[in-house]
């Protein structure tokens, strides 16, 4: 989870968080290309005395046309593949249903076993020790490691949205729709989001914690809590 004073993302726990962080990466390093240059050109105009050029207009024009068609290409082209990525959901393992309620989320297993719970942000003045204070909640989301999971996500009163930051996964719930995400989770842990949305006043009180486990450890859980 993030951490005071961080400047960069949290760890990637997910394939698509690990492509986003690149792309973002990738995206900076273009920038601080053409803040260069342009720094660089701008030093040049202030100290050199321009007496004449060798540079026709039609020359300068190609080139300020050319640059940037190319600088939107090596930005387009990462981009669109790493939408195309998201919104592939290639036969997934477990479907988990996510609903935004008015300030808390349920949770439904309808295709793996019948399961299904409501999650409640733990109140401080219950909160274990060692445990992060408006993020922990009373029953995690328990799924198993390396297996692909869809997430089915509405609402059933206002508009709301489950994020995982660590995961690379941010959805509207909206009342009424059906919107639906995946992700994979590439290594065992406990990943921490939060409804991303302004939904009301308690608004930044229904955190989402999602425990990656192994699927031996998942299947002991869900037949605990199916019994």
């Amino acid at each position: 989870m993030a951490n005071h004073s961080q400047l960069s993302f949290q760890d990637a726990s997910s394939p698509i968080m690990e492509e986003l962080m690149q792309f973002h990466d990738h995206a900076l390093m273009v920038a601080l290309a053409i803040c260069s240059l342009v720094l660089y050109l701008l030093t040049l105009m202030l100290t050199e005395k321009l007496s004449s050029t060798t540079v026709s207009a039609q020359e300068i024009e190609l080139v300020w046309t050319i640059l940037p068609a190319m600088v939107l290409v090596m930005l387009a082209l990462p981009s669109l593949r790493i939408l195309y990525m998201m919104d592939e959901i290639n036969e997934p393992c477990l479907t988990l249903k996510a609903i935004g309620h008015q300030w808390y989320w349920s949770y439904e297993y309808t295709d793996f076993k019948d399961l299904s719970f409501d999650s409640y942000m733990v109140p401080t003045t219950d909160l274990p020790l060692g445990h992060f204070r408006l993020l922990e909640v009373d029953h995690r989301v328990i799924v198993p490691t390396g297996s692909p999971v869809r997430v089915i996500v509405t609402a059933d009163d206002v508009l709301h949205s489950w994020a995982v930051p660590s995961l690379g996964v941010k959805t509207d719930a909206i009342p009424g729709r059906l919107n639906q995400t995946s992700f994979l989770a590439s290594r065992p842990g406990v990943f921490y989001g939060q409804c991303s949305e302004i939904c009301g006043a308690n608004h930044s009180f229904m955190p989402i914690v999602v425990e990656s486990a192994p699927l031996a450890n998942f299947e002991n859980w869900s037949s605990l809590l199916s019994s």
